[in-house]
């Protein structure tokens, strides 16, 4: 089942999150690095804000009697969106859960033009999941996830218009 995140999933969410990150990220910055980014991007408090923002969709993916997915996109007026995180525990890998939580935030953004989102390049099977989506790559950031992060992405692009 998918369905908007509630303030008392965050504890979940934050594992999960933390979870995937040392599952994905350890072998490409390390275990310290995966760390420090969680205990910042992924702390409570900063869940806490996401759920509170008004022009956001953020929904969580609950499978047998757990939280095994999430995702967290925000929306302009321009009719371009902007997906922040989808994560799926790697134990609910290759089942359809990704595709089903971004089918599910699509359609809950409304009437878009593009939906955009930036994917590590070391990380090729996010890479061919949303290649496999739709999505194109258009660019790159030397700053993924936060203005001053020092971590290079690629900017994925899908267009709905």
């Amino acid at each position: 089942m998918i369905r908007a995140a509630r303030e008392s999933d965050l504890p979940a969410i934050r594992q999960l999150l933390v979870e995937t990150w040392h599952d994905t990220y350890d072998g490409i910055y390390g275990v310290a690095r995966v760390t420090e980014i969680s205990d910042d991007w992924h702390s409570l408090k900063a869940l806490k804000l996401r759920l509170a923002k008004r022009d956001a969709v953020f929904l969580v993916a609950e499978q047998e009697s757990r939280i095994a997915g999430m995702t967290f996109a925000t929306h302009m007026p321009s009719g371009e969106a902007r997906m922040h995180q989808l994560y799926v525990l790697p134990d609910f890998h290759g089942r359809g859960l990704g595709s089903r939580l971004l089918a599910a935030v699509v359609n809950r953004l409304g009437k878009l033009n593009t939906l955009s989102l930036e994917v590590e390049e070391a990380n090729t099977s996010a890479r061919r999941f949303y290649e496999r989506q739709g999505f194109v790559q258009r660019g790159s950031t030397a700053n993924c996830g936060a203005a001053d992060s020092g971590i290079p992405a690629l900017v994925y692009v899908k267009s709905f218009a």
